[in-house]
């Protein structure tokens, strides 16, 4: 199936490991050009190399709210166009309710929520027709995580900003979709069943609970976040699609 991705120009944040890297890898596999961000430049610098030509590396903090501009201006100047935005973040500190710091919500806010708003409103006012902005969002939108309690108090709200945004830009035909990715083969979710005191006994138990028996593989969330920023999920918005083997209950 060709996704008419060729030489159309994405930003992806958070985009120097984990799902945002898998992400920009699908994208310029299938003939994209990437702006790729991160926070630490070498990082950053080393993934947009490995992803060759297609790809240039910034480095940026989400909650910076001069990385919006800074980062679109890049695409432009670098490639040409802009043509959407995956804003991806690494995940907020674990933790739950009774022990989550004010400064550690004050901090996972600017990053995970304002950040995003911040680089959705940035991708709105440059955006065009049959542009597209999409967010790596979680699981716990529909269903809270225990030990992460940070990130189920913000990523609901951001699903929701995400939604409202759908209708608004939908008359001028941009689109707006999230993605909600639970046990994923990642860094960070590996640090999170270490906190178990037993990754392999937690990884297992977690298996246990998924229809398909198993983690994701980054590609696979790349896969489908490639198809959901390209032209041909064009008449897709407004969705949050979990990538999750089965692992939601709901329907």
């Amino acid at each position: 199936m060709d996704l008419e991705l060729r030489d159309r120009v994405y930003v992806v944040t958070g985009a120097s490991r984990g799902l945002g890297f898998a992400s920009a890898r699908q994208l310029t596999a299938d003939g994209a050009k990437v702006v790729l961000s991160g926070r630490d430049e070498k990082a950053v610098a080393d993934a947009a190399a490995e992803l060759g030509p297609n790809a240039i590396g910034v480095a940026a903090d989400n909650a910076d709210p001069a990385s919006a501009e800074r980062l679109i201006a890049a695409a432009r100047a670098h490639f040409g166009r802009f043509d959407g935005i995956l804003v991806s973040v690494g995940g907020p500190a674990p933790g739950v309710a009774a022990e989550n710091t004010d400064e550690q919500w004050q901090a996972a806010f600017d990053a995970v929520f304002l950040g995003a708003v911040r680089l959705a409103r940035a991708a709105a006012a440059e955006l065009s027709e049959g542009g597209v902005i999409g967010f790596v969002l979680s699981g716990s939108v529909h269903e809270p995580i225990h030990g992460l309690t940070l990130s189920n108090g913000l990523r609901p709200g951001l699903a929701g900003f995400a939604k409202s945004l759908s209708d608004d830009l939908g008359p001028r035909g941009i689109r707006v979709v999230g993605l909600l990715p639970a046990r994923i083969d990642t860094d960070r979710v590996r640090q999170l069943d270490a906190l178990s005191g037993d990754a392999e006994a937690a990884r297992r138990a977690n298996e246990s609970n998924i229809p398909l028996r198993r983690y994701g593989r980054p590609e696979e969330f790349g896969k489908a976040a490639a198809f959901l920023l390209s032209p041909a999920a064009s008449y897709l918005t407004g969705v949050m699609l979990p990538v999750d083997g089965g692992a939601r209950h709901g329907f």
